[in-house]
């Protein structure tokens, strides 16, 4: 999954060498953080949400085959 977003973000972002994302797990979910550029963000995000919550979508349903609960949290 962390591959997945990392894929997803570089593709998205005009400063790829600062795309990172880390893996927290808890009991009931892994949460995946993605961190960018400042001036990436936006494109990360999208108007009104529409990028980020695509990317989510993807994640959930690589996420369902495994039956895992993934949370995508786009961070600075």
């Amino acid at each position: 999954m962390k591959e997945l977003v990392k894929v997803i973000a570089v593709s998205l972002v005009d400063h790829p060498e600062e795309v990172t994302v880390t893996e927290k797990e808890t009991d009931n979910a892994l949460i995946l953080e993605l961190h960018v550029s400042p001036e990436d963000m936006g494109k990360v995000i999208g108007k009104q949400g529409r990028i980020a919550r695509a990317m989510r979508t993807v994640v959930k349903a690589a996420a369902s085959r495994e039956d895992k609960k993934v949370i995508v949290d786009i961070a600075q």
